[in-house]
C-alpha cells in the first residue's frame, strides 16, 4: 500500500480529500471529492463510499478516521479496472451535454462539430455517458487486472484535482460575468423605461407594470448575488 502523507496543520476535511482519486465521479453521493471528504469530516457520510478509490481507499480513510477497514458499499458501485470514455465519430451530433458532463474538461469540440476524449485526461468517471442522446460514447478498460489506486496513481490524482478546481472556478467566473451583463441590461431597460413620457392613463399602466416587472428581476437577483455570497464564506 502507498504511503500517503497528512499533515497535521490540515483539517480532517483536507486531510480526507488528499487521500481521495479526485476522479469526481459523484459515485460517493455527493458532487465532487471535496463536498464527500467533507462529508466524512463532520460524520455524515461513511469513509466506504468511493469505489475509485477500492479497497485501499478505504484503508488510507479508515487509517485517518481511526476506523476498521470495511467493504466497500455495493450502493456506490464496485471497485473496477480503470475505464475511459471513447467516443464514436462517426455517431457524434456535436451537441456538447458531454462536454458540459465532463468534471475535468478531457473532451474537446464545439457546438455541431465531433467531440473527442483526450484520454490522457480523462478520470473515468461515467458522467459524460448518460447525456449523450445518441449513445456514441462507451467506457474502455486501460487497466485489466488492476483496480483502485492499483489502476491510478497519485500523480494523476493531483492533476485530475487541478483541472477539476480550474474548471469549477472558470463557471463561476462565467456565471458572475453572465449574471453582471444581465444586470447591466436590466438597469439600462429600467432606465430607459422611466424615461418615457406616457400621456393616457393605459400608458401610464404600462410603463408602470413594465417598471414592476424590472425592478423585480433586479431584487431577485440582488437576493440571489447575496445568499450566494452567504453560501461562500
Amino acid at each position: 500500500m502507498a504511503s500517503v502523507s497528512s499533515p497535521t496543520d490540515k483539517s480532517l476535511a483536507d486531510q480526507l480529500e488528499d487521500l481521495l482519486p479526485q476522479t469526481q465521479c459523484t459515485k460517493c453521493g455527493y458532487p465532487a471529492c471535496r463536498p464527500y471528504a467533507e462529508a466524512m469530516a463532520d460524520g455524515s457520510a461513511s469513509y466506504n463510499q468511493c469505489p475509485p478509490g477500492g479497497i485501499e481507499g478505504v484503508a488510507r480513510l479508515a487509517k485517518v478516521l481511526g476506523k476498521k477497514v470495511i467493504p466497500i458499499n455495493p450502493v456506490n458501485g464496485v471497485e473496477r479496472p480503470r475505464p475511459v470514455a471513447f467516443i464514436d465519430e462517426a455517431i457524434c451530433i456535436g451537441c456538447t451535454l458531454c462536454i458540459q458532463a465532463c468534471p475535468v474538461d478531457a473532451i474537446v469540440g464545439a457546438a455541431k462539430q465531433m467531440h473527442t476524449i483526450v484520454t490522457d485526461l480523462c478520470t473515468g468517471c461515467d458522467l459524460c455517458v448518460a447525456p449523450c442522446p445518441v449513445d456514441c460514447i462507451a467506457m474502455i478498460e486501460v487497466t485489466p487486472g488492476k483496480t483502485g489506486w492499483d489502476a491510478w496513481s497519485q500523480a494523476q490524482a493531483d492533476a485530475a484535482r487541478e483541472r477539476h478546481d480550474f474548471r469549477s472556478a472558470r463557471l463561476q467566473r462565467e456565471k458572475e460575468e453572465n449574471e453582471t451583463r444581465l444586470a447591466a441590461k436590466a438597469a439600462a431597460k429600467l432606465q430607459e423605461v422611466q424615461s418615457e413620457t406616457p400621456i393616457s392613463d393605459a400608458e401610464k399602466a404600462e410603463q408602470a407594470r413594465k417598471k414592476a416587472i424590472i425592478q423585480a428581476a433586479i431584487e431577485r437577483a440582488r437576493l440571489k448575488k447575496e445568499q450566494a455570497e452567504k453560501d461562500a464564506k
